[in-house]
């Protein structure tokens, strides 16, 4: 097996093993870095392997690469293996490579997981890992996708350095019915591919022992999971029937990698013109688009082609021979090359403009003025055209947007805003939401996810606003979003973030609420641990619970129509500046239905904090909500996330190893540390208590939120007694002085799951 793909329960050892083994040949093999120069290659080095150019930095063989100490450039060629290339001391196959765009493709393997019909059960699970962090590759994470095939699948992809879990994604398939398949599509149902980050060099790839073929061996025996380039991929549904997926790709499939030269920026490496890799003197140095420290790439200057890491490697284009290149010239042999550059002449004895055709023999000056003429009345009926084909553009796009805010119900909003006197709501432009985020820079985006993007933005009247740019919404939404809108606008509590306006003049509409400052619930209980842990009293965690409560009983029993949140967790509950909660993203959560037309077709939420079942009906109620709730409730006890993939089976999910416990009566151990010497043990069991009745399978054993509410400003008061009558500025102090400044109003994002069907989609959780 390849030293950079492993399989087994052994990974770390297997992995551990082999960097060292690689480590010792590269301290071995390499000369010092210190010595790197930016040799060129020997005129006897070979340049082809197979049907495959090999362009320099790249070479195989010693004096026929560039030395940057380490394994970036250095490739084998074996001609007893059919003439095939290799990245060296890697059992990587090599496709092709790009020095104008410093990419490389290789073979990536297959990962299936089959059922053994001899054994009746699953094949050993192999959890395969791919490890390049000692080369100057990247995976390109905008031409590659994490692809999941089968019919009861789920597959994670993450970090290899467990220790940290910087990264984490999956992606879910499965199959509702043999007719739902269709060939080229790979939207979850058979198929489902979801996005990898940025400067990612080092993954593994495992399944989730849950989901397997065990059960529809007959109809699809296997699973696959492999990170491949999406253009190279096109699914067809024998992939999931039979084994065509490994048969048709030999195993392996194409991915893209980025490269560059060493670790530092342009400005740096040219301080050593010794070692610079730019050795043509027409060249030009472009850092590496993965940040500093990533290196950097070389490119010919604009005029020139060719290799700009070899000594006069970029030699002028010849714009008037080369059929690459398109000259502005109109007239035939016109075109005058240059170095670095060409331009258009009229022939002898001819007169004119070479770039628009008018080359034509010397006239008189009546000639003259006839040919002023005519290139003046051409100049004006462009002018005239330019100028019509922008009213056209001008008159069209507020065609648009007029089409747009009927569509959205925004006619309908108008007119209920002039009859309802009061009613603090605004209807916002398109051009000042522009305005207010500086045309939505991607420096003040403050929330990314599933559910569409969120910008911070200041209005013309100086207030400080999260804008929230919605996903492309289904016909019902858009006939249905002024109503809501109107609904939302209405609602008036101190424990829900206010909704200020909308914009219905776009494609898919804006929301614009209030800026909250401080930060979110979860980064309050997780996130702020790595400065040391904080004394959250647990009168503070109670005061908190009992407000996100009343803001969800609120939406349940006062709002006309009752509203479901639909995503109730910690990341979705903001904290202003006195720790006062915000519950927030219930502008894309759902009326309550009253009838059975108006059920939702796919599930959607977090993982951790689903309903079961919600999950097993697809019916969203109000004790979904309560259900989730219960799962904050229990990160507020325990300080431990909701779900940690990274656990044990029985530990993943904390709403089960909460209920191991309490039914075993080992209660004291999952608590957090902190609260168990505040108070009475008897008041940290009535609350878990009161979790363990919001988490009943059936919806309704459940309590109500109203209900919750106020068994929580019971619990609460009592938890005050100790305290006496602390005020916010001694639980400022108590939580290290001042509020964050950091600002969040978060979408159902990196942690948030969507099942359309099969799909499944879940991203770093925040360190």
């Amino acid at each position: 097996m390849p030293p950079n793909y492993a399989a087994g329960r052994g990974r770390e050892s297997a992995r551990t093993m082999i960097l060292a083994l690689f480590a010792a040949s590269v301290l071995w093999a390499l000369p010092p870095a210190a010595a790197a120069t930016a040799m060129q290659p020997n005129a006897t080095c070979l340049r082809r392997c197979g049907d495959i150019d090999i362009p320099y930095p790249f070479g195989v063989g010693p004096g026929c690469h560039l030395e940057t100490g380490d394994w970036t450039f250095v490739l084998t060629c074996n001609s007893t293996d059919g003439g095939r290339l290799r990245l060296y001391n890697y059992q990587i196959e090599v496709m092709d490579m790009s020095v104008r765009l410093g990419q490389l493709r290789i073979y990536n393997i297959i990962n299936p997981w089959c059922y053994n019909a001899t054994t009746r059960a699953m094949n050993e699970q192999n959890n395969w890992w791919y490890d390049m962090s000692i080369t100057n590759f990247r995976i390109n994470d905008a031409q590659n996708r994490f692809t999941v095939i089968g019919c009861n699948s789920l597959a994670y992809i993450r970090s290899l350095n467990d220790s940290t879990d910087t990264y984490m994604t999956g992606c879910m398939a499965m199959c509702p019915g043999a007719s739902r398949l269709e060939n080229g599509s790979c939207a979850g149902v058979g198929c489902c591919q979801t996005a990898i980050p940025s400067d990612l060099n080092a993954y593994w790839v495992s399944y989730e022992d849950k989901f397997n073929t065990s059960g529809i061996a007959n109809f699809s025996p296997c699973s696959y999971a492999v990170l491949l380039e999406a253009a190279a991929f096109d699914f067809r549904t024998t992939y999931v029937t039979t084994d065509a997926f490994m048969a048709d790709n030999d195993g392996k499939v194409p991915l893209v990698l980025d490269w560059a030269i060493g670790n530092k920026t342009c400005e740096e490496a040219k301080r050593n013109a010794s070692a610079y890799a730019c050795a043509s003197s027409n060249s030009e140095c472009i850092d590496s688009k993965y940040g500093k420290g990533r290196g950097y790439l070389c490119n010919c200057s604009a005029g020139y082609d060719g290799n700009p890491y070899l000594l006069n490697g970029c030699q002028d284009i010849n714009e008037c021979e080369d059929g690459r290149f398109r000259y502005p010239c109109s007239v035939p042999g016109t075109c005058v090359n240059t170095i670095g550059s060409f331009y258009c002449a009229c022939p002898d004895k001819t007169t004119g403009n070479a770039y628009n055709g008018t080359c034509e023999e010397k006239k008189t000056q009546i000639g003259w003025q006839i040919a002023i003429g005519v290139t003046s009345g051409v100049v004006a009926l462009i002018v005239t055209a330019t100028c019509l084909y922008m009213i056209h553009e001008k008159r069209r796009l507020a065609k648009n947007k007029s089409e747009y805010f009927k569509q959205h119900g925004g006619l309908l909003l108008f007119e209920e805003m002039k009859s309802r006197q009061g009613l603090s709501f605004t209807l916002f432009t398109q051009e000042e939401l522009e305005v207010a985020t500086n045309r939505f820079d991607e420096r003040n985006v403050i929330g990314k996810g599933g559910n569409g993007t969120v910008y911070r933005g200041t209005t013309k009247d100086a207030t400080a606003v999260a804008i929230k740019k919605c996903r492309l919404a289904n016909e019902r939404q858009k006939k249905e979003f002024g109503k809501e809108m109107l609904i939302l606008s209405q609602i008036n509590h101190r424990n829900i973030v206010k909704l200020y306006g909308c914009c219905l003049e776009v494609e898919v509409p804006m929301l614009v609420y209030k800026y909250i400052p401080n930060g979110t619930l979860y980064r309050l209980i997780h996130g702020v641990r790595d400065r040391g842990v904080p004394r959250i009293p647990l009168a503070l965690r109670l005061r908190i619970a009992h407000q996100a409560a009343e803001a969800l009983a609120y939406l349940h029993s006062w709002a006309s129509p009752p509203i479901i949140h639909g995503d109730v967790k910690t990341s979705n509950i903001l904290l202003d500046e006195d720790y006062t909660v915000k519950v927030s993203d219930f502008g894309a959560s759902a009326m309550a239905p009253t009838d059975e037309a108006q059920l939702v077709t796919f599930v959607q939420g977090t993982c951790g904090y689903l309903d079961p079942e919600y999950m097993r009906t697809c019916k969203l109620t109000d004790k979904s909500d309560v259900y989730s709730f219960g799962v904050v409730l229990l990160e507020l006890l325990t300080c431990r996330k909701a779900l940690n993939l990274a656990e044990l089976e029985e530990e993943k999910y904390l709403s089960s190893q909460f209920l191991l416990v309490l039914g075993e009566d080992r209660l004291e151990e999952i608590l957090d540390e902190q609260v168990k010497g505040e108070h009475s043990f008897e008041l940290l069991e009535q609350v878990a208590e009161l979790a363990k009745q919001c988490l009943e399978m059936t919806g309704d054993k459940r309590p109500s939120m109203r209900q919750v509410a106020e068994e929580l400003d019971r619990l609460s008061r009592w938890s005050q007694h100790p305290w006496g009558r602390q005020n916010s500025e001694e639980i400022l102090a108590l939580l290290d002085g001042s509020p964050s400044t950091a600002s969040e109003i978060e979408l159902s994002t990196s942690r948030n799951i969507s099942f359309t069907d099969t799909a499944y989609i879940g991203i770093r959780s925040p360190r």
